[in-house]
């Protein structure tokens, strides 16, 4: 009988990315046939698994449909599905679905509106998110400072920050405003927090608005306003997958859509 690792088995239950169900596994909130989990372990159908205690059937580990919505994610939002201080959380507004759950891909800072993807696919989350697969993230910023080729071309070489030397791929200007208030989209291929308002902020610039606006292949629809979700359409959803390497699966998009 076939096996798999477990935080493969545990994704594909729509329980959470591949990276958290390690740290879950590693914190000893998993079990198998009765004992303690470790990294590393493989399952098979026959195995009796349970996360904090609950069971994770047979059912829920067989693939689920595919799906990913694209969310606009206004400031004010967290994206956490239980915040101790009470503040609002994206999940809120999601479709509810029959199995699974949806899952982000990456993050926004609670400052930061715009494109969001979900996904109920634990390893399509992983893989979109993960720095192996490069994929962009570009967003629109309004700053406020002194803003001159120099520092732009300072940007993209490359600066030190606290975690190591990052750069933007590119930043190109969008309108033709104030010197000290202007637009620029930018772009990056890492998803470290907060990056965009750090590299600014390294050049003496303050980061005044900060606006998702393409992550990957997908840019977010000029309509979907704050707070809408725009289901993908099957051949989206293929199309997202093979840019990661996975192979088909099931797709449905009935559970996912527009919200005022």
């Amino acid at each position: 009988m076939t096996s798999e690792k477990l935080q493969k088995v545990l994704a594909r239950a729509g329980m959470g990315s591949r990276r958290e169900m390690e740290r879950v596994i590693d914190e000893g909130r998993v079990e198998i046939d009765g004992r303690r989990a470790g990294l590393g372990d493989r399952v098979d159908a026959r195995a009796r698994i349970r996360v904090d205690g609950r069971p994770v059937t047979v059912a829920a580990r067989n693939p689920v449909d595919r799906q990913v919505i694209a969310y606009h994610k206004p400031t004010g939002e967290v994206v956490t599905r239980h915040d101790p201080e009470g503040r609002p959380t994206v999940f809120r507004r999601l479709p509810r679905l029959r199995t699974g759950r949806w899952l982000s891909v990456g993050r926004l800072d609670i400052n930061t509106s715009g494109l969001l993807l979900f996904t109920t696919d634990g390893e399509l989350a992983n893989r979109l998110a993960h720095p192996a697969y490069q994929m962009i993230r570009d967003y629109a910023v309004r700053l406020f400072g002194a803003v001159d080729a120099p520092l732009c071309e300072r940007l993209l070489n490359g600066v030190d920050l606290d975690d190591g030397r990052a750069a933007f791929e590119s930043i190109e200007p969008l309108d033709r405003g104030e010197h000290a208030n202007c637009w620029y989209r930018v772009r990056l291929r890492e998803g470290k927090n907060r990056l965009v308002r750090r590299l600014w902020e390294s050049q003496g610039v303050q980061v005044s608005r900060l606006i998702r606006v393409q992550y990957g292949p997908y840019e977010m629809p000029p309509r979907l306003r704050e707070g809408q979700i725009r289901a993908f359409s099957a051949g989206e959803v293929r199309d997202l997958a093979h840019r990661v390497g996975l192979a088909e699966a099931p797709t449905g998009t009935r559970a996912a859509g527009r919200r005022p």
